[in-house]
């Protein structure tokens, strides 16, 4: 099969690696997904947009993907990186008193809702980790029985002595975990950095399965071992997450993985950049947070949204502001508004414009690169239907649904510039003029959120 070289950046070399597929023209890709626990926000969706982008841009070159996301609904506790804390999907069963499966149920529901309005393309398969449970209790057996993993008070743990290149995808080291966590480490721990793969359930634990080391629960990293290697196998192309999932998650899994196979399993590691909000990272723990119905009830297309990430090259971090996804949510009603004039003859794709944007595509997706042609040809002399039929297929993979027309989701006159001063006002905290300025909006008809300020 004759399909272009494409090199993607490999968080474990820290170089650019040319794509070689296990199997011709057929990219295997499994994805970490949601914890099911809380309503995923904008900068979620960023790290769930990237391997999008990433099946799309492939697709577009010819090759054929099939993507897998897990979905964690159990496991996962407050505090990962110092195994602490509290399980988070029984933390939010409590507060809303209801069940886990309710409550995973619901979140999971809510996802799959919010990815669909970015045009994020569901997966092939969204596995959870609860239907997995015999699959990674085998594996945690398989571990012990190799002398990689010891049993102490009905919990289990890795040795990480074990595993000699423990750290080398995160270039971490013990010293550096360790390096101001003043906490006792566990005394049942062979090693401070020794990782769980089953915990032994304590008093009032909902989620609890029998095993041959006593009743508990599985360790978070093992869940994706368990699901990725069921379902891929032993060996498969490429393994997507965000940059906070480097460490410890998918240091312990390359460390559980590999002992179990033997080999290395993934081909190449891929990492999404974080996104930003005033200079902090945007997370449910810190409270400051958008969901994307907050920002569809202010009145932004959803759509402005990925229009704004694509700015960006998808393994940097990225600012986020209403200002910025005002200026997106103007530039995409203008680029969908040019598009329906210049759809009203037909036209062809124009195959120089598409193999520089395939190019693009194939140099570690290189997505600001692409945008910066649809600015370029936008302005070009080439004919209009032949812009239209161009843009309109590389919108295969931008996913801005360019044939829409510009507006649907269009602002009042003036809202775009009131928001502007809205938030340069925050910024400033002039908390005052901010207020009038979201009085001055809500009169217009356009609701203003504020990022959640706790969890």
């Amino acid at each position: 099969m004759n399909l272009p070289t494409v090199r993607l950046y490999n968080t474990l070399t820290r170089r650019k690696e040319e794509l070689r597929p296990l199997e011709d023209g057929v990219v295997r890709i499994y994805s970490c997904g949601p914890t099911v626990y809380r309503y995923a926000h904008v900068g979620n969706l960023r790290t769930f947009m990237f391997p999008d982008l990433l099946r799309r841009s492939l697709e577009y070159l010819g090759y054929h993907t099939e993507q897998v996301m897990n979905v964690t609904d159990v496991g996962h506790l407050t505090d990962d990186t110092f195994e602490r804390g509290e399980d988070k999907m029984l933390v939010t069963a409590r507060l809303e008193n209801k069940s886990t499966e309710e409550i995973a149920a619901a979140y999971t529901d809510a996802f799959l809702d919010d990815i669909r309005k970015i045009n994020i393309r569901p997966a092939a398969r969204y596995p959870r980790a609860t239907e997995y449970i015999p699959r990674m209790i085998e594996l945690i057996g398989q571990l012990v029985a190799q002398g990689n993993a010891y049993v102490a008070d009905g919990n289990v743990y890795f040795d990480i002595s074990t595993f000699p290149s423990y750290g080398k995808l995160s270039r971490n080291t013990v010293d550096k975990l360790m390096a101001g966590h003043r906490e006792a480490p566990d005394p049942r721990k062979r090693h401070p950095a020794d990782f769980t793969l089953w915990k032994g359930a304590g008093e009032h634990r909902a989620q609890v399965w029998d095993s041959p080391w006593g009743p508990g629960f599985p360790g978070w990293h093992i869940e994706c071992s368990a699901m990725s290697m069921s379902i891929f196998g032993d060996r498969f192309d490429i393994h997507t997450g965000g940059a906070d999932n480097v460490f410890p998650h998918h240091e312990s899994e390359i460390a559980q993985s590999e002992s179990i196979a033997g080999h290395p399993v993934v081909s190449i590691w891929m990492h999404g950049g974080m996104l930003m909000l005033a200079g902090s990272r945007m997370a449910k723990s810190a409270g400051n947070f958008f969901r994307i119905t907050e920002l569809e009830d202010q009145g932004f297309d959803p759509l402005a949204f990925r229009y704004l990430a694509l700015q960006a090259k998808y393994r940097t971090q990225l600012n986020f502001s209403t200002d910025g996804l005002a200026g997106a949510d103007r530039a995409l009603r203008q680029l969908r508004e040019r598009v329906a004039e210049w759809s009203s003859e037909q036209g062809a794709v124009s195959e120089e414009w598409d193999g520089r944007f395939r190019a693009s595509l194939a140099d570690d997706l290189d997505l600001p690169a692409a945008m910066a042609l649809v600015a370029e040809l936008s302005r070009s002399n080439v004919a209009p239907a032949d812009k239209a039929a161009t843009l309109l297929a590389w919108d295969r993979v931008l996913g801005l649904d360019l044939e829409r027309g510009g507006r649907p989701h269009e602002l009042p006159v003036g809202a775009a510039e009131l928001l502007a001063q809205r938030e340069r006002a925050r910024a400033a905290k002039d908390f005052a003029t901010a207020d009038a300025l979201r009085d001055r909006l809500k009169a217009m008809g356009v609701s203003v959120a504020d990022p959640r300020v706790s969890d």
